[in-house]
């Protein structure tokens, strides 16, 4: 059964009626806040989530069908819905972020493997100039990805590929 209060909100969208969203935020925020923050685990992400529902919910009030569902169980699909990709879009950049700063060949040294005694740097010396530089750099060096390609000048891809074509090639000395 839907209450008159809901009845005068849905109008209010309907018509583009400014005074809907007070009244949502006003009746609904702190449900759709406490939905939001046992999603994202995280204060200010809930507190950016429950804006961007609130501008959602603004942009797409005239879409809202009463016969498809309550008027909660619409703000409760944005909340959600906005909660989760704002967590995805967080973690993905957070993710990404790692990553840059992140050098594989540690994993190679890392992976059981003794570089003292197997003369890595003999085997990195036989590799060409420009794969030496760059294993050089990231891994004896200490330098993340990002640092290297600032500091050698060259593009981070080109950084990327350069570690990767040379791990495989010291791959090949280790694992013939």
């Amino acid at each position: 059964m839907v209450t008159k209060q809901e009845q005068h909100i849905v109008e209010l969208l309907k018509q583009g009626d400014e005074r809907a969203v007070s009244i949502i935020y006003e009746n609904y925020s702190s449900a759709l806040y406490g939905v939001i923050l046992k999603i994202t685990i995280d204060q200010a992400i809930a507190e950016d989530a429950l804006q961007e529902s609130f501008i959602k919910i603004w942009k797409n009030a005239k879409k809202y069908d009463s016969s498809k569902a309550k008027l909660f169980t619409w703000l409760y699909r944005i909340a959600r819905n906005t909660a989760i990709d704002k967590l995805r879009s967080h973690n993905l950049k957070f993710t990404k972020e790692v990553q840059i700063g992140e050098s594989n060949v540690y994993k190679l040294a890392t992976s059981g493997l003794n570089q003292d005694t197997m003369d890595l740097k003999k085997h990195v010396a036989q590799l060409e100039n420009k794969y030496q530089i760059v294993l050089d750099a990231l891994y004896f060096q200490g330098m993340t990805q990002q640092e290297a390609s600032e500091e050698l000048d060259i593009p981070l891809g080109t950084i990327k590929s350069r570690l990767k074509i040379g791990l495989r090639e010291l791959k090949k000395v280790y694992n013939p």
